[in-house]
């Protein structure tokens, strides 16, 4: 049997501190100091050369926690926890003023904080403000900065409203420019590209994931169109929810984030995010997340880029087989051969496989059909087995899975691929790729 009485551990344990190479949508995301980014519902500032993450903290209840990087792959924990406020849903920053503040949704009201440094010192400042007009209630926050500097705060209010309130320059909320009203939406946010105001929502179905859409309109207080897709149906977002968008101006080309939370079932610890580069066709004013399984971008430049040297092992052709699993003909493999029915005595085993040495992204390239039968696994050189499924949200649903694993140098690795649970779980292995840039 694969995994009888073996250890599951996870990457982000073995991982510790090293440097992060690449964004890994669904991935568990770790820290500079090792601890996994605990940030979810939030947004990225920069100021100078540093980018801030804030978010809240689903393992110290909710409060909000802040990263700071250079290149949007590193993060380091910053004076952390920001204030004893707790249960702060999706905290977002703004620079109303010459300082800056914190705006989260407690007790579905607004709560502000503000200090005169962003990383730290913040404190509550004033009560908890009901949203004008009509004395809303609300649960999802999201913030939007137009081009003559005047922030914004979004939120999904009661009665399906998305509204968009002016943040006075003094720190409080404005007067409502804008809202929503097309169906039950949440989770809004916002960017402009060529004087178009983009809003994206989520549909409310809690921690669950689906079809997020988009709405635009040429002017703030104009009217919206849409909704329209962002992402294939299926998908639902690639298991993600919205929470903001992020534009990079580089040297060469501008280039626009969508930052999402993979939430667990109950949006706690386990939650991980889904962070992808988005195409804008002006023309036809159609947004389309750009899903890889691997990707980073150029903080200077805007440009995006890509695994571009990989080393392939076809399951069919490269692999030990044992088992019950068996090569059948796959239409969406490489090779248009795979290996299935895979069942908890099955093994699938690379030999000889070529590793730079220490810490190296495996690309596993497989499909699962029912997630809830059964499990993937994989082991390194005897080491302890690793549940796919832990390390990312989209293990098995969107045909790579990559996985940071710790290889020798040379030819001298071998990489097993396993399963428990039942063959109704449908698990397809077409084969592996080990990224070597």
């Amino acid at each position: 049997m694969f995994l009888t009485n073996v250890f599951l551990v996870l990457s982000a344990a073995a991982s510790a501190s090293a440097a992060s190479s690449w964004i890994v949508p669904g991935a568990a995301w770790t820290s500079t100091s090792g601890t996994k980014i605990d940030a979810h519902g939030g947004m990225v500032l920069k100021r100078g050369d540093t980018f801030y993450w804030v978010g809240q903290s689903a393992s110290h209840n909710e409060q909000p926690y802040m990263y700071t990087s250079k290149d949007l792959l590193n993060w380091t924990p910053a004076n952390n926890p920001q204030n004893s406020i707790q249960y702060m849903w999706r905290p977002k920053m703004a620079k109303p003023n010459g300082s800056f503040w914190i705006y989260g949704q407690v007790d579905r009201n607004v709560q502000a904080l503000v200090s005169s440094n962003i990383q730290d010192g913040y404190s509550v400042k004033g009560s908890k403000v009901t949203l004008p007009p009509s004395s809303y209630t609300y649960s999802d926050t999201g913030m939007f900065m137009d081009d003559d500097q005047t922030w914004y705060i979004l939120t999904s209010a009661d009665h399906n409203t998305v509204q968009i309130n002016r943040i006075n320059s003094d720190g409080s909320i404005g007067d409502r420019v804008n809202y929503l009203a097309k169906g039950a939406y949440e989770a809004p946010g916002m960017f402009k590209v060529n004087g178009v105001y983009y809003l994206i929502v989520s549909g409310k179905t809690g921690w669950r994931s689906n079809p997020n859409q988009m709405f635009y309109a040429t002017s703030l207080t104009g009217s919206w169109n849409g909704p329209y897709p962002i992402a294939p149906e299926a998908q639902k977002t690639y298991n993600s929810q919205n929470t903001f968008e992020l534009t990079v101006q580089g040297s060469k080309r501008t280039t626009y984030i969508y930052m999402g939370d993979s939430w667990d079932s109950k949006g706690g610890p386990d939650s991980n995010y889904v962070w992808l580069p988005m195409t804008v066709d002006t023309g036809n004013k159609k947004v389309t997340l750009d899903y890889h399984a691997q990707w980073k971008i150029d903080v200077n430049t805007g440009e995006v880029s890509f695994p571009s040297q990989k080393r392939r092992y076809d399951a069919a052709k490269h692999a030990t087989i044992s088992g019950r699993a068996t090569i059948t003909q796959c239409d969406y493999c490489l090779s248009k051969r795979g290996v299935s029915n895979l069942a908890s005595d099955s093994e699938v085993t690379f030999r000889n496989v070529t590793g730079l040495g220490g810490r190296q992204w495996v690309q596993f390239h497989y499909k699962v059909q029912n997630r809830m039968a059964g499990e993937a696994h994989v082991i390194v050189n005897d080491g302890p087995a690793m549940n796919i499924s832990t390390l990312n949200h989209r293990a098995g649903y969107h045909n790579i899975v990559p996985v940071e694993l710790e290889l020798q140098e040379g030819l001298a690795n071998t990489i097993t691929f396993g399963m428990t649970g039942s063959e109704d779980a449908g698990i397809v292995l077409d084969g592996i790729e080990v990224v070597e840039d």
